[in-house]
């Protein structure tokens, strides 16, 4: 019977991620008596949003087949010109969001061309693209925050709508958005094509290289709505944005179900994953612990869930063999 139930979790990763995302909501409002309340449950979904919206994208890289590690810089660099845009070049800031974003699918576009063009491997590439990006906005700000910020658009960082903040409402609609692309449309089904097996992809007629660049570029807008959105929370431009969102998307997708080598998974269950570390990070800081650990624990992690998923793949393989 114990052996049926690890069955049922290890081929159902979704289903797990949930209960174990359930287990440590439960242990957590237990531990704490201020993990419950209001307040609180505000702080942790609000910063899930950000990160959540790397998270949707990485994993949709990650059933692809491919890795992005300079998601959280285009991100940072992205909030950084909708400022400049905004306070220095006096653009409409509904205009100069949109713009932001628009560059971030170009970054995207980008990284993507390189990958498809040049046949690069995306791991290496974008570990040499996050260095360009990070540089143009160190240039850009010289290391100085960018303040400001007109307060129409600071609501879409800070407000809240029915006692929902305003950012976890967004990323609860990209979430929709990409799921519904994954798990429902035949691009959702290509994409899983090519996560699998890029070859027998081609020779079905799937046109790999133009799914890959378009994948590209929906996770640099992404990454950059995650960084106008922060730029509209903190009020400022501040050249650090996006700097702890590399290691966190890619645990919690892999957490979530997301095979490292593609072909498996979903946003759905990355965003569970998202919501595990989210909970574990909010703890750590209800108990004061010093915000040094969270490099630590959020290494670990990824380190615990990359393990994980090589133990269930190898488990898998051998049952159905």
């Amino acid at each position: 019977m114990q052996s049926s139930s690890l069955s049922i979790l290890l081929r159902n990763p979704l289903a797990g991620v949930f209960v174990a995302l359930a287990v440590i909501f439960a242990l957590s409002s237990l531990i704490s008596p201020y993990f419950l309340t209001p307040y609180n449950m505000m702080v942790v979904a609000r910063g899930l949003a950000f990160v959540g919206l790397i998270t949707i994208a990485q994993s949709m890289l990650m059933v692809l087949g491919e890795l992005d590690l300079s998601l959280g810089v285009i991100g940072g660099l992205c909030g950084v010109v909708s400022g400049i845009l905004m306070v220095k070049m006096e653009i409409n800031p509904a205009l100069s969001m949109l713009l932001a974003v628009l560059f971030g699918a170009c970054l995207g576009l980008l990284n993507g061309l390189l990958v498809t063009v040049l046949r690069l491997h995306s791991l290496v590439l974008t570990i040499g693209t996050a260095g360009i990006f990070g540089g143009a906005n160190l240039v850009l700000t010289r290391g100085v925050a960018i303040t400001g910020i007109p307060r129409e658009v600071q609501f879409l960082g800070r407000g809240d709508f029915l006692g929902v903040p305003v950012p976890f409402l967004i990323m609860l609609l990209a979430l929709i958005a990409a799921a519904f692309v994954l798990l429902k449309t035949p691009f959702g089904r290509y994409i899983y094509a090519i996560g699998n097996n890029p070859q027998a992809a081609r020779m079905l007629g799937i046109r790999v290289d133009r799914i890959r660049l378009i994948v590209f570029v929906v996770a640099g807008a992404l990454a950059a709505l995650a960084g106008v959105l922060m730029v509209a929370r903190l009020g400022t431009a501040q050249p650090s944005i996006g700097d702890t969102w590399v290691l966190a998307p890619i645990a919690a997708s892999v957490i979530g179900g997301v095979a490292t080598t593609g072909g498996v998974g979903s946003p759905i269950g990355a965003i569970f994953g998202a919501g595990i570390i989210a909970v574990i990070e909010n703890i750590i800081v209800l108990f004061g612990v010093s915000p040094y650990w969270q490099g630590i624990v959020s290494g670990a992690i990824v380190v615990l869930a990359i393990s994980f998923d090589a133990i269930s793949r190898r488990y898998l393989r051998r049952d159905a063999a």
